[in-house]
């Protein structure tokens, strides 16, 4: 793997950072600019609709800047969002911060996906987008714990300024090794956009919403969850976000690799077993043992879904793929968000902390059954061109010799 993917892995471990350890400075975050936790929790659903709406807004206003450029230009925007966090004399310019930071989320991802495959062999693509993704895998394994642990004890001003710090080495490695990299010829952004009209392409971000919003529909709630049902003390619940993260490592590097073999049975394995796990967790949550195992599981299988679902779109979108990977990002956010409301909803109407795990099964569950006639509706196309293919011969001498 060449080293330009480290520099993009760095990036993401930056990014994967930022979006994560916000949730464990809330109550420090909100006493300081005096707030409440509701209101604190604003910073939290700010950067998902930054992710949302600056994936496609980015990449956009990027289509005429080259691919090395812009992801240094995500970069630097990134590194301001932090910085005017850490900085912030009031909420509201927090809030700013966070959905500034926000705005590079989504197309460097979407871009540094379509520049991690074209580093590589055709054969070594989705290992290649894994490999970058490790960055955000391992930010929830080492960077927001340890986040979490400085802004707790030294103030949650120097986790946003460490995580700027992060931003700028990050910038410094993308300079540095990644290539520059020649733009498609005849490529504009109406190509970018037609990209959304095929079929194929939209059935891979619904699968991108749905399934992975199974597993957010659990690990939203995982805190009341494990101290209210598992019996966990408080205090547990970050290295149980721990184990969440090392199965996230673990499953994106086996999805990228097995991807690149077979990447539509490998999307039916993990969306099969994760809609089963899932539905285990409403039992296993009920164990200490069993609900951390079945914890580290879902963390496994919702990422190895990662890795395919992101070359499923940039296949489906060949040609101008930047876009269409760019708001897939959108997409696994999009997920977060609806599966949270509805495991809020099944909550608040009294089938208790277990029932987002239904509704997380139910999502992934749907997310296969999308899996399922997407590879049909292939095999129909493909079969159908095949006779068109073998027939345009006979058609062509009959049409000489008449």
């Amino acid at each position: 793997m060449p080293l330009a993917l480290l520099a993009l892995a760095i990036g993401a471990f930056g990014i994967g950072t930022t979006e994560f350890v916000i949730m464990g400075l809330l109550p420090q975050v909100a006493g300081d600019f005096g707030v409440s936790i509701p209101t604190a929790g604003l910073l939290v659903t700010g950067y998902a609709l930054g992710v949302v709406i600056g994936a496609p807004l980015m990449t956009v206003l990027g289509t005429k800047v080259p691919r090395k450029r812009m992801l240094m230009l995500l970069m630097g925007l990134f590194i301001l969002g932090n910085l005017l966090s850490a900085v912030a004399p009031s909420f509201s310019v927090m809030l700013i911060g966070r959905v500034v930071a926000s705005l590079a989320h989504g197309a460097f991802f979407g871009i540094g996906s379509v520049v991690a495959a074209e580093l590589v062999a055709p054969d070594k693509k989705a290992g290649a987008i894994a490999m970058m993704f490790t960055g955000l895998t391992v930010a929830n394994v080492v960077g927001v714990p340890l986040g979490t642990l400085v802004g707790q004890s030294i103030g949650w001003r120097v986790t946003f300024a460490i995580v700027a710090g992060l931003g700028v080495i990050g910038l410094a490695g993308i300079a540095k090794l990644v290539p520059d990299l020649p733009k498609p010829e005849g490529v504009r952004l109406r190509h970018e956009l037609a990209a959304f009209k095929n079929t194929q392409v939209l059935l891979a971000m619904a699968m991108t919403v749905l399934g992975f919003g199974g597993v957010f529909a659990a690990i939203t709630y995982i805190a009341p969850m494990m101290t209210h049902v598992a019996g966990f003390a408080d205090g547990s619940v970050t290295w149980l976000l721990v184990l969440f993260g090392l199965g996230m490592v673990g499953g994106n590097l086996v999805g990228g690799k097995f991807a690149d073999r077979a990447l539509m049975p490998m999307l039916y394995v993990s969306l099969g077993a994760l809609a089963v796990v899932l539905a285990l967790f409403t039992v296993t949550a009920h164990n200490k043992i069993a609900a951390a195992v079945t914890i580290a599981l879902i963390g496994a299988l919702g990422f190895a879904t990662v890795p395919p679902l992101q070359k499923r779109v940039l296949d489906q979108a060949h040609g101008a793929p930047t876009l269409a990977s760019a708001v897939n990002i959108g997409a696994f956010n999009l997920g977060n968000a609806l599966s949270a409301w509805l495991g809020g909803i099944v909550i608040a109407a009294g089938f208790g902390y277990t029932a987002p795990n239904w509704v997380g099964a139910v999502l992934a569950a749907a997310a296969l059954v999308l899996a399922i006639i997407s590879a049909a509706l292939e095999r129909r196309t493909g079969a159908r061109g095949a006779v068109v293919a073998a027939g345009a011969p006979t058609e062509q001498l009959t049409a000489v010799h008449h």
